[in-house]
């Protein structure tokens, strides 16, 4: 539910532009929507600053619970944001401001739920129980998905832009309620850490394993954002596609990697977290380029079969990482570390990639774009990998 509050952004975020970023080159308003998109990830490695250290100092469940408090909210209020054409310039200053606080949120939740997913894992199947915190995340990101197709769907294009996106927020709004309701009913041994100040620790003594897991979640980062969120307004403005069909084949992709992923997590508890995540990385530098390619021509069903062939790398790499993000965390800051490494990845990588691609695509006026930039990040997560990841399904946490 968290995540779906979070991801919605990105499917409206044409709509937005327009709203909130008026301009006479739709691309340019685009470009700016995608900018406050990646403002809330670039405060992610804050957020997990400040959740990482309560989880580590005070307890797992403490950073859980506070983190979904301050997705709810927020995302009711977006939904209430008047536009530019109503308050001017505080319309995307509001705007900007509530996606930091979002920001700060998912910061610290996710990685905290990992963690507490793994230490709580029967032996030989951490990488199968912490999976359900990567399914949970891109099963919400599933459902703004199919919201988005279902408004899309029942609206004309003048209602969507009116007040139909709005209902999209206002339907993520119960997170606060019903995430407090299930996150009573977790329990979760007080921490063991001997750190006095993981949040500089993880600068001196344990550098390296941050930089590490950082480096490892570069080539995830950008697949998934490039392919589950970006794609939608590509398939809009490169392919042709109407917001409908767009976000109809962004659906069936997320559907397709749901069932993926848990496959994945038990062939990593059985045969190991490095041969899986090595079929993942070195599958999308291979292919992103020409299946992007196939994509912009805007073939129907061509597109959708390469979109399906994008999404079965990420499924692979998803079903396997989650556990080896926490294998590789040192126990002393295990929650802080993790927060901060993970989510310095995905802020400054996948946050950035929407606006990166869209901007690239319209300067190189190739469909190829988007592929060049998943291969680079793909290539690197896969480098690291390879030559400095050991394998870490049987090691004691």
């Amino acid at each position: 539910m968290e995540w779906y509050d979070f991801a919605v952004y990105g499917f409206f975020a044409a709509t937005i532009g327009k709203l909130f970023f008026p301009s006479d080159d739709p691309v340019i308003s685009l470009i700016a929507s995608f900018g406050t998109f990646a403002a809330g990830f670039l405060v992610r490695p804050l957020g997990g600053l400040v959740f990482g250290r309560i989880g580590d100092m005070v307890g797992r469940q403490r950073a859980m619970y506070l983190s979904v408090m301050a997705m709810g909210v927020p995302t009711m209020l977006m939904g209430l944001l008047p536009t530019y054409a109503s308050i001017g310039i505080w319309a995307p200053i509001l705007l900007v401001s509530i996606r930091l606080v979002q920001g700060l949120s998912v910061g610290g939740e996710y990685t905290s739920s990992l963690v507490y997913m793994v230490e709580q894992a029967p032996a030989g199947r951490r990488a199968f129980s912490a999976v359900w915190g990567a399914w949970g995340a891109t099963a919400g990101t599933l459902l703004g998905s199919g919201v988005g197709f279902l408004v899309a769907s029942l609206l004309t294009p003048e209602q969507l832009v009116t007040w139909g996106w709005r209902l999209a927020f206002f339907m993520g709004g119960g997170v606060a309620f019903f995430g407090l309701l299930l996150r009573r009913s977790v329990h979760a041994e007080q921490p063991v850490s001997l750190s006095k100040a993981p949040q500089v620790d993880i600068f001196t003594r344990y550098r390296w394993d941050v930089l590490r897991v950082a480096f490892l979640n570069i080539g995830f980062s950008v697949a998934f954002y490039t392919i589950f969120v970006y794609s939608v307004s590509f398939l809009e403005q490169v392919a042709h596609f109407s917001d409908q069909k767009a976000l109809r084949n962004n659906s069936i992709a997320m559907a397709f990697i749901l069932v993926v992923m848990p496959i994945s997590a038990w062939l990593s508890d059985r045969y190991g977290r490095k041969k899986v995540l090595s079929v993942g990385f070195i599958l999308l530098t291979l292919t992103a380029i020409p299946l992007f390619h196939m994509i912009g021509q805007g073939i129907r069903w061509v597109t959708i079969l390469c979109q399906l062939a994008l999404a079965l790398p990420v499924g692979i790499v998803s079903g396997a990482i989650a556990a080896t993000n926490v294998e590789l965390m040192p126990r002393d800051i295990r929650c802080t570390g993790l927060a901060f490494s993970y989510n310095l990845s995905v802020g400054v990588f996948g946050g950035l990639t929407p606006m990166v691609i869209t901007w690239l695509t319209e300067y190189l006026h190739n469909p190829s774009a988007p592929g060049y930039w998943v291969a680079a990040a793909a290539a690197i997560s896969t480098v690291t990998l390879l030559f400095t990841v050991k394998e870490t399904s049987r090691q004691s946490l």
